[in-house]
């Protein structure tokens, strides 16, 4: 992953050199600008905003399932399909707020308010996803911490590109142009990670309440699909809905950090700066707003998890002028422009790696 709008990743000196007035300096920044948006009100939680928007997913998901069995033998299950989507990718990113409670007071209602909702609507573990995310959190775009830069289909890291053999160092060549359709395969991987960690030995909390919300999902509308449509269409609107989920909940997340600085293991960065420089805001307005679930204010949300996300556009501006202050960069784009950033970022990547018989001279001609 590279670089494309912010200036280099400037990091604090190895662990080995004592706190001294710059570090210290730099911690008292959040503490500041922690104080400036506490004092705002912007931590307190929306439990008005949460009922309203739990109660209109609950309406619009059952519309959705009661379309299915009404619109019956018919390919305008398609257009159903695409709705449930839609659906399900609001309600996931209605967990994700559950999931840093942002929701209730309480951390256990938060929990399992997450859980149902991750599990029962969207079919994502909520056990295997806060593991995923609690280290994304911690350390955003940091090699070797962030398993969101683990490769997949899609490399991010030089390291991971280097070490591409085969048909993979192929495939990685073309990572540019495969992104996009690389995308719709989300909810895909969402569900087979899920199942396999559930059915592993590894430590989940509650596995079984989460098996058996996954199964009643991950078989159940499926098999509404299949009894209301028909094998054929049932199973093509399936897929329809899969690969529409997974490019609306891969859409919401890839621009976030994909493309910003990464930052070695064994660097130090202090919080504020290690959350700012590596996050990516996306602007556009309330229909951004929705269709990201809040997400496009990405370094907020980095700065305070907990943040609700019908106050994130609030903070935004506070954010914004602060980092100002410091003369900290702070990157927003619009959606479109900010993909393109993306594409070229893991197209310049993949074609830097691709062929080691490439001429230097070249690939820097290419790259420039």
């Amino acid at each position: 992953m590279t670089s494309l709008a912010p200036p280099p990743l400037r990091t604090t000196r190895p662990r080995r050199t004592p706190r001294g007035e710059g570090q210290t300096a730099h911690a008292s920044d959040y503490t500041e600008l922690s104080r400036r948006i506490k004092a705002a009100g912007l931590l307190e939680r929306r439990p008005g905003a949460y009922l309203l928007r739990t109660v209109l997913l609950a309406v619009a998901l059952g519309a959705g399932l009661a379309a299915v069995v009404l619109v019956g033998h018919s390919w305008w299950q398609l257009a159903v399909a695409v709705y449930l989507a839609a659906v399900f990718a609001q309600a996931g990113f209605l967990a994700h707020d559950g999931a840093h409670r942002q929701v209730f007071a309480s951390g256990k209602r938060n929990e399992w308010f997450s859980r149902v909702v991750a599990n029962l609507v969207v079919g994502l573990g909520y056990g295997w996803w806060m593991q995923k995310h609690t280290r994304h959190h911690g350390n955003p775009n940091t090699v070797g911490k962030d398993m969101d830069l683990d490769p997949n289909l899609i490399v991010f890291t030089e390291e991971d590109a280097a070490d591409r053999r085969g048909i993979a160092r192929l495939l990685l060549r073309r990572q540019g142009w495969l992104f996009l359709p690389a995308l719709t395969l989300t909810g895909l991987d969402l569900h087979v990670k899920t199942v396999r960690m559930l059915t592993s030995r590894e430590g989940v909390p509650h596995r079984r309440a989460e098996l058996a919300l996954i199964a009643v999902r991950l078989l159940g509308l499926p098999t509404l699909l299949v009894l209301s449509a028909g094998p054929v269409i049932g199973l093509t609107a399936l897929a329809v809905q899969l690969l529409a989920f997974g490019f609306l909940m891969g859409g919401a997340f890839a621009p976030n950090h994909i493309g910003m600085p990464t930052i070695r293991h064994d660097q130090r960065v202090d919080y504020l700066r290690r959350q700012v420089l590596t996050s990516r805001n996306i602007t556009g307005g309330p229909v951004v707003d929705f269709l990201m679930g809040g997400l496009n204010h990405q370094i907020e949300h980095h700065l305070f998890p907990s943040l609700p996300s019908a106050n994130l556009r609030r903070a935004r501006t506070m954010i914004r002028d602060y980092c100002q202050e410091l003369g900290l960069p702070y990157l927003e784009r619009p959606l479109v422009p900010a993909m393109a950033d993306v594409i070229r970022s893991v197209h310049r990547l993949g074609i830097k790696h691709a062929d080691p018989f490439d001429c230097p001279a070249a690939a820097a001609l290419r790259l420039a």
